[in-house]
C-alpha cells in the first residue's frame, strides 16, 4: 500500500469545509482519504449511496453522507433506504433525495432499480453489501460502483475495496468506520471520523412541543427513556427503567418513555412498576428526533433509538447485551456511556441466548452501574 504522504499528495482536496459534525483535528491538519482517488471526481456530479435495513443502520451512514458532501459540496448526493425508515433523513442537511425501497416483493425491487437507473448516476456506494443491495447497485448502470471484495456477489461491482481494517490500520473497527472505509478508498477524505447527524423536521417539532404542553411538561427538563429492543438479548428488564425513573424524577428531570406500537406491553409494566408519573408517547421518526433532541438526557438498551439521540447530540446512557460493543456503540457527538457486563461468551449473534435459560448478559447489569453513569452524564 502506498505511503500515507503519497496518499495525500495524489488525493483531491476537500472542496468546502463544514466542521459541525465532524471530530475536531489539529490546525494544520485537513481530513484525509485512505487511499489516492479511483477517478476524477471533478467529472463526478451524481452519487448514490445505499444502505439497507434498519433504524440504526440507517443513521450510522450518515457520516458517510456528511464527507460525500463535505468533499462534493455542487454534486446531487442521493440514498437509497428501505420505506419504514425513510422518514428520518427527511429533513437530512446533506441529502438531495432520498429514494424509498418499497416493500412488496420482487416488483417493487424492480420498480426502484428503474427508478435509480434512470437517474444516471456517476457513483454509487454499496455499504450494504446484501444481495439486494447489490442487484439494486449493479441495476444503476453506473460506471463506478463500489462495495468490498468480501462482498457475496463482489463482482458485480466495479470497484472493490479491501477489508476496513487494513484500510484504517486497526484489530477492530466501528460501523461507521467501516462504512466511511469505502468511501476513503476512493479519495474521499474520512479521516476525522465524522459523527453522525440527523436533521429536524420543523413540524415534527412543533408536534413535540404540543404533546409535552399538554402533559404539563413544556418548561421541564426532559430524560428520554427506550426500554425496548429487537431482540431479549438486548433488552435490560423493564423494572430496572422504572427504578431509573425514579432516580431520575429526585433529580428534577421528567421521565418520558417511548416504544413502537407493537411493544406497547413493555409500557404498561414500566408504568406499573414506577413509583413516579412517565408520559409515554407513541411517535413517528421524525418526532422521535425531535423529542430526542429536547432532552437532556436519553437512557435505553442497544438500539435505533439509541442511535437516533446520539445523532441529535443528546447525552446518552446506553445498556448493551448481546451486541458487540467496539462495532455498534452509539457514535456521540455529546457526554455519553455504555453500560455493559462482560461475559466470556459475548458477543454473540443475539438471536437467542445459547449458554443460558435467559439472556444473563443483559440481565445481570445492575441499575446502581446504570444510575453512576446517568450522573457522570449529567454532571
Amino acid at each position: 500500500m502506498s505511503s500515507l504522504r503519497d496518499i495525500v499528495d495524489s488525493s483531491p482536496r476537500r472542496r468546502t469545509v463544514d466542521t459541525e459534525t465532524a471530530i475536531t483535528l489539529p490546525a494544520d491538519e485537513e481530513p484525509q482519504p485512505l487511499a489516492p482517488a479511483r477517478w476524477d471526481w471533478d467529472a463526478v456530479q451524481r452519487v448514490l449511496v445505499i444502505r439497507l435495513r434498519s433504524i440504526g443502520d440507517t443513521v450510522l451512514a450518515t457520516p458517510a453522507l456528511f464527507a460525500l458532501k463535505r468533499f462534493l459540496p455542487h454534486a446531487q448526493v442521493d440514498i437509497l433506504v428501505e420505506d419504514w425508515v425513510a422518514p428520518l433523513l427527511a429533513s437530512h442537511p446533506h441529502l438531495d433525495k432520498v429514494i424509498e425501497l418499497q416493500r412488496g416483493g420482487l416488483a417493487k425491487r424492480m420498480s426502484a432499480a428503474r427508478e435509480i437507473r434512470a437517474a444516471r448516476y456517476d457513483v454509487v456506494y454499496n455499504l450494504h453489501g446484501g444481495t439486494t443491495a447489490t442487484f439494486l447497485a449493479r441495476a444503476t448502470g453506473a460506471r463506478y460502483r463500489v462495495g468490498f471484495k468480501t462482498y457475496q456477489y463482489a463482482k458485480l461491482h466495479t470497484v472493490l475495496a479491501p477489508s476496513p481494517l487494513l484500510l484504517w490500520g486497526q484489530q477492530k473497527t466501528h460501523s461507521v468506520e467501516q462504512q466511511l472505509a469505502l468511501l476513503g478508498w476512493t479519495g474521499v477524505p474520512v479521516s476525522d471520523r465524522p459523527r453522525t447527524r440527523l436533521g429536524i423536521a420543523p413540524e415534527a417539532a412543533g408536534s413535540v412541543i404540543q404533546y409535552l404542553a399538554a402533559a404539563g411538561l413544556a418548561d421541564r427538563k426532559i430524560a428520554l427513556l427506550h426500554p425496548a429492543a429487537a431482540f431479549a438479548t438486548k433488552r435490560w428488564a423493564t423494572k430496572n427503567f422504572a427504578r431509573v425513573a425514579e432516580h431520575l424524577a429526585e433529580r428534577g428531570y421528567a421521565p418520558v418513555a417511548i416504544v413502537a406500537s407493537n411493544e406497547k406491553e413493555i409500557i404498561d409494566e414500566l408504568l406499573n412498576e414506577a413509583s413516579v408519573p412517565i408520559l409515554s408517547l407513541d411517535l413517528s421518526l421524525p418526532e422521535v428526533s425531535a423529542l430526542a433532541s429536547r432532552a437532556q438526557l436519553f437512557v435505553g438498551n442497544d438500539s435505533g433509538i439509541a442511535h437516533i439521540a446520539a445523532a441529535v447530540g443528546t447525552p446518552s446512557v446506553v445498556i448493551f447485551g448481546s451486541s458487540n460493543v467496539a462495532h455498534w456503540r452509539p457514535w456521540h457527538r455529546a457526554a455519553a456511556e455504555v453500560v455493559v457486563e462482560e461475559m466470556p461468551c459475548q458477543p454473540c449473534h443475539g438471536y437467542f441466548c445459547e449458554k443460558f435459560p435467559q439472556p444473563e448478559c443483559i440481565l445481570r447489569v445492575p441499575v446502581s452501574r446504570v444510575i453512576a453513569a446517568i450522573d457522570r452524564c449529567l454532571n
